[in-house]
């Protein structure tokens, strides 16, 4: 895509937000509506331990994936040029592995907090993530990768 007022191609996909961010800001506002007016899903502290489970699975999901996008020497931000299609690793199983262990981490945060709030919100940050971020991307790499990018996405579910 060209930038209308430079006339420069852009190298990215362009997405509408840090997607850390766009999963963090729901959180953050489950969590502040739970400690305004509580809402919990157990009785004691039942959700605690899965819900550290959840977050640990998410942040190894997410390392795993980073050290592959390394390993390819290509960026893991979406704001910089893609150089490769990472393939190995967790993308062996879904498209998206940063964004599942995010959401899992979300969850996570939610069942540590005890608190159903977040969960209201998470469809909310799925939805932006899906828009304003995957698809996107999506469109970037098929443009930038053809036939190769789209064998991948045949191959491989966007979420699990």
């Amino acid at each position: 895509m060209s930038n209308p007022v430079s006339g420069k191609v852009r190298d990215n996909a362009g997405v509408v937000a840090p997607p850390p961010l766009i999963v963090a800001i729901p959180l953050i506002a489950g969590l502040a509506a739970n400690w305004m007016r509580p809402l919990p899903i157990f009785s004691g502290s039942t959700g605690l331990w899965a819900g550290i489970t959840l977050a640990v699975a998410g942040l190894i999901l997410i390392a795993w994936g980073v050290v592959e996008f390394r390993r390819a020497r290509t960026a893991v931000v979406p704001y910089s040029p893609t150089t490769a299609i990472v393939s190995s690793g967790p993308f062996m199983f879904t498209r998206n592995p940063l964004y599942v262990g995010f959401v899992l981490i979300y969850a996570g945060a939610s069942l540590a907090a005890n608190t159903f709030w977040p969960f209201f919100l998470l469809p909310l940050a799925i939805l932006v993530l899906q828009r304003g971020v995957i698809e996107r991307e999506e469109s970037y790499l098929e443009g930038k990768f053809g036939a190769g990018y789209t064998e991948y996405k045949a191959r491989v579910r966007r979420w699990i």
